[in-house]
């Protein structure tokens, strides 16, 4: 007859969700992003638009602490270099000020795979997750890069 091997099962002790400690619950603190790619009057109000709908959006969440909205405006997508609400939004994120960042699309976060890729590991690393809303995309629901790359290549 064959052995039967003794699997142990060990709880979590940190939530999946919020990184936690199970059991224990606080508000989760959520900053937005919006960038729109020129100064052009048409964007002027995509910008607008998108500044009111994430503000409106993350107050009306009684679950979570508002944090900011950072924002680029006339600034392409191609690079993070130049983008200074982009690169503050992510310096507070690694500082442990930011739990979830919810933007409207990768492309709004960045158009450029690679840095796309690199920045959400690095958010990932510390704990934060972020939400494309137009894809209906949570990067915590997808444990590594292999599973989130085909996404983000077919979005930039």
């Amino acid at each position: 007859m064959p052995q039967v091997k003794k699997v142990t099962q060990i709880p979590a002790t940190l939530s999946p969700f919020d990184s936690l400690p199970i059991g224990e619950s606080r508000k989760r603190r959520v900053a937005g992003y919006a960038r729109v790619s020129t100064d052009a009057d048409e964007q002027n109000s995509s910008y607008e638009a998108q500044v009111d709908y994430y503000t409106t959006y993350i107050q009306g969440h009684a679950d979570w602490e508002f944090v900011d909205l950072y924002t680029d405006e006339g600034i392409s997508g191609t690079s993070t270099a130049k983008r200074e609400g982009f690169k503050q939004m992510i310096s507070d994120a690694l500082e442990d000020k930011i739990d979830l960042i919810i933007t409207k699309s990768v492309s709004r976060f960045a158009r450029n795979t690679v840095d796309s890729l690199v920045t959400i590991r690095q958010l990932k690393e510390a704990g934060v997750e972020v939400y494309f809303e137009k894809k209906d995309f949570f990067t915590a629901k997808y444990p590594n890069t292999c599973h989130r790359t085909p996404y983000i290549k077919v979005s930039s």
